[in-house]
């Protein structure tokens, strides 16, 4: 479906073989960063409010996917800024190595090589693997604007990249849009937007802080455990003979992460939470069940 400026790729395209047009559209992008303004064109959106399949009841607003529309111009500029972000946290080591999603060059095929490594190696040592798996809810709609713009000025961008993502953040208006129906008008402040160029690499830039600090919680409350984060989805990592003892590890662990991200404006979405062991047992496998219930989870 079309954005609110009914503007397809395939014409842009066609436009920017026009090099006077091109011209244009890379001094609009370079105006965007060195002004620290971000048009108010860019900022109208169009949201397509979609039924999920197979829901028992459409009564609650999460029975419905909202589609965001952007204008097409605006992503290709978005797509212009985000590949120069990614240029600089690639050359300056900011972003956390433990992160393997939203940034180029790195997928889920990394994440599952990283799993299976740290499986086998365990494995080697005589030691079991066992994982848990959360997920944060709401993730993109919760970041921060002010934490963000605190962390690229930590990264080490120019001070006009912050000043430009102060303003691309807010004062954003949005038509909602069902079958026929199309609303007037509303202000929206949802911080950053799923469908952008620029989410991935800014989830991960909000991110880099919250890991590094996790991991020196866990090394000074000496909890043995490994992190790999994927976005908004992260894996907690315990190896050990027993898995009495890494239920334990990943409890305490899990509470931690918890915490912390609750002070970076995060929650864990704790219906979502799995533990999954590996082990070369032959026999009978049945490890015990790690009790999350006293910090809001699950029995798994």
């Amino acid at each position: 479906m079309l954005g609110p400026d009914k503007l397809t790729w395939h014409h842009l395209k066609f436009i920017i073989k026009h090099d006077s047009c091109l011209t244009n559209i890379v001094n609009i992008a370079g105006s965007c960063i060195n002004l620290g303004y971000w048009p108010e064109y860019f900022k109208t959106l169009s949201t397509i409010i979609i039924p999920k399949p197979n829901k028992p009841s459409y009564n609650k607003p999460n029975a419905f996917h909202p589609i965001v529309l952007l204008n097409t111009l605006g992503k290709l500029i978005e797509k212009v800024v985000a590949d120069r972000l990614q240029f600089t946290v690639a050359s300056n080591n900011f972003i956390h190595l433990s992160q393997l999603g939203g940034l180029k060059f790195k997928s889920t095929s990394d994440a599952g090589i990283a799993l299976t490594h740290i499986v086998q190696s365990g494995w080697a040592k005589g030691k079991s693997t066992s994982t848990l798996a959360f997920n944060i809810s709401q993730f993109f709609p919760s970041l921060n604007h002010k934490l963000l713009v605190l962390i690229l000025e930590k990264a080490g961008f120019n001070p006009r990249v912050s000043t430009f993502f102060a303003n691309y953040l807010v004062k954003r208006r949005t038509s909602y849009i069902w079958n026929t129906f199309s609303s007037p008008m509303f202000d929206v402040n949802v911080r950053v937007g799923q469908g952008s160029a620029l989410s991935p690499i800014l989830s991960s830039l909000y991110l880099s802080p919250f890991l590094y600090i996790l991991e020196k919680w866990l090394k000074n409350l000496k909890i043995p455990v490994s992190i790999l984060s994927f976005v908004d989805d992260g894996l907690i990592i315990a190896q050990n003979k027993y898995f009495d003892i890494s239920n334990s590890q990943l409890f305490y662990s899990y509470n931690v992460l918890s915490k912390l991200l609750d002070s970076f404006g995060l929650i864990i979405k704790h219906s979502k939470t799995e533990i999954f062991h590996f082990s070369r047992s032959q026999g009978l496998f049945n490890p015990p069940p790690l009790d999350l219930s006293p910090l809001g989870g699950l029995i798994l």
